[in-house]
């Protein structure tokens, strides 16, 4: 194979942060590397797995602290019913959970209008967001499919799951996945209590294959298994049902993907032994490519275009070289493929928002609606333009890393906004801490195990590991090698260099630092208070003793494991960034 010398490559798969000087400000850092990453699970030595205890822990996340008049657990409230439903690519940022896109109809003698919000999720809002509680600060911790997935099912960040990316080479349910991580996963502990669980949907992105043991392997802890093989299809797949390969054709009453979810699960209800508990996971396809719609909604939303404010269409000025890359202004065939793609995404998840108001019903019908809680999310966000990127994921911006995450269930008051901190490594902790289970130690945290020991988390770790190719795309071939997921109009949305890791802050500030493992040893820091889009980098303008502080966090965050991925900064950097002595780091004078 030739040597590809494009900047793409960066340092590939080697992930290493830099201890940096930032006593001489520059876009182009450099000081003596560190290893902070461990890529192979079977190399990296876990800490004890004890008990939590809450004198050791720093606090994180408040999630449903604030939410249940129950804080005992299991053996006070008794065992309750668990549902966790999970979207694929639904974006929170571009108005794909809950939109403010309005149609107006405009009454001229009355000199009045009459507007009607559109949103593909109505039902979901109704049913789950307004009869419990809404995060507005849920973030995934890294912005791609498998290695999120590995992360809800684990409680862990993908630095310690060791799944980079959506490929086999990548750990997305190979059998190093399989013989470590996931025989610690989330269904293995709710069996060790006696929950029936049951599994129907999208799974990871290379389960089924023939590398991954094909439609044979079923995951321990599941007791209904109906998983599908491969990625995303709407039609014309193969399921794992216990084992046994099932394929499907393209018959809508029989083979649509979304509702075929939905009804295996409304028959797993049907059937379910009284008085003993239930899991449910169901990961519908939607709104992940191909973006098939269901018969009845293809002609839906044929009005709606991505949004056009924010990030939409600026060029990647002072941002790391991937986005430095893209044409700007964006060609108008891009713009109409992303527009048709917008609103496709949005047709697919009306039949979620069908499954979602189905499930509900069933669940009241069955009189087991008032002792279940019912979880709402996505595996991570999208874009669909922002800074001259078609569309995709895999960005370290908030359209990428914000996800929808809605609750409702007992003790849980209607119409919560909870604006504290909560990510995808807190889900699996939570619905074991619900089922009653002494945590395992884990990245994620459930607050219900120590609710003493304070509000929020005030900042955490968001990491990507870029994926290429080491010949160029066909298509593309001035492009060169080290890039992937090439769109029309020759525009790439990873590379090898598009590997980061970020300290995302809420509390006291505002803001993102990121670091790239690439040849120039990118920086990006962002104040989200003043620049919610993301558009300036302000590296060259924060004082170096921030950038220092933030990166010394960074590196305790991407080595941290377990209990110590809980600090939260208060007996160090960034909390002492929120006393008024620090005010003045924040930019040089």
């Amino acid at each position: 194979m030739s040597t590809c010398s494009i900047s793409a490559l960066g340092e590939r798969l080697d992930f290493t942060s830099r201890k940096h000087n930032f006593s001489q400000p520059s876009s182009r850092l450099s000081g003596p590397t560190v290893p902070i990453l461990q890529m192979a699970y079977s190399e990296r030595t876990p800490p004890p797995r004890h008990a939590q205890t809450g004198s050791s822990l720093c606090p994180a996340v408040s999630l449903l602290l604030v939410l249940f008049t129950c804080n005992v657990r299991y053996a006070a409230c008794g065992a309750s019913n668990i549902v966790l439903i999970l979207s694929d690519d639904q974006d929170v940022e571009l108005g794909g959970m809950v939109s403010f896109f309005f149609i107006c109809l405009f009454f001229v003698e009355e000199v009045s209008a009459l507007c009607i919000l559109q949103t593909p999720m109505k039902k979901t809002k109704l049913l789950i967001g307004d009869a419990g509680a809404t995060f507005s600060n849920a973030y995934t911790a890294t912005a791609l499919g498998c290695p999120s997935r590995s992360s809800i099912l684990t409680g862990n960040y993908p630095h310690n799951h060791a799944v980079r990316n959506d490929s086999l080479a990548g750990n997305c349910s190979s059998p190093l996945w399989q013989k470590g991580p996931e025989t610690l996963a989330l269904p293995v502990y709710l069996s060790k209590r006696k929950y029936r669980t049951f599994f129907a949907g999208k799974y990871l992105e290379q389960y089924g294959t023939k590398e991954a043991g094909e439609f044979a392997h079923v995951p321990p802890g599941w007791d209904l298994w109906h998983a599908l093989v491969g990625d995303t299809k709407y039609y014309n797949y193969s399921l794992s049902v216990n084992g046994k390969e099932e394929k499907h054709g393209d018959s809508y009453e029989k083979d649509y993907f979304t509702d075929l979810i939905l009804n295996r699960s409304l028959e797993f209800l049907d059937k379910r032994s009284l008085g003993q508990p239930f899991f449910m996971m169901l990961s519908p396809p939607a709104a992940h490519a191909p973006w098939t719609a269901a018969p009845q909604y293809q002609k839906e939303f044929s009005d709606v275009k991505a949004p056009r404010d924010g990030s939409f269409n600026k060029p990647g000025k002072d941002k790391h070289w991937l986005l430095r890359q893209p044409p700007n202004p964006m060609a108008g065939s891009s713009m109409d493929f992303l527009d048709d793609a917008y609103r496709k995404r949005w047709q697919t998840l009306l039949s979620v928002d069908d499954m979602v108001e189905k499930l509900v019903k069933k669940l009241e019908d069955l009189k087991e609606l008032n002792n279940t809680y019912i979880f709402y999310a996505s595996d991570n966000g999208f874009h669909a333009g922002q800074f001259s990127l078609p569309i995709d994921k895999r960005q370290l911006y908030e359209f990428d890393i914000r996800v929808p995450l809605m609750v409702r269930g007992p003790g849980i008051a209607p119409k919560q906004i909870v604006k504290a901190p909560v990510l995808n490594i807190d889900l699996a902790p939570t619905i074991l801490d619900i089922s009653g289970s002494d945590l395992p130690i884990m990245d994620g945290w459930s607050p219900m195990a120590a609710p003493n020991l304070g509000p929020s988390r005030s900042c955490f770790l968001v990491e990507h590991t870029g994926e290429g190719s080491p010949v160029p795309d066909p298509a593309c071939p001035k492009l060169g090698c080290g890039l992937s997921h090439c769109l029309p109009n020759c525009v790439c949305e990873d590379s090898y260099n598009n590997t980061y890791a970020c300290v995302r802050t809420l509390v006291g500030i505002n803001l993102q630092y990121c670091e790239f493992s690439d040849n120039e040893s990118f920086v990006e820091v962002y104040n989200l208070t003043s620049d919610l889009s993301q558009l300036v980098n302000i590296v060259k303008k924060v004082d170096p003793a921030l950038l220092q502080a933030m990166n010394q966090h960074l590196i305790k965050l991407q080595s941290c494991a377990g209990s110590s991925c809980h600090d939260n900064g208060i007996n160090g950097f960034p909390q002492r960034l929120y006393l008024p002595s620090y005010r003045s780091l924040f930019y040089r004078v």
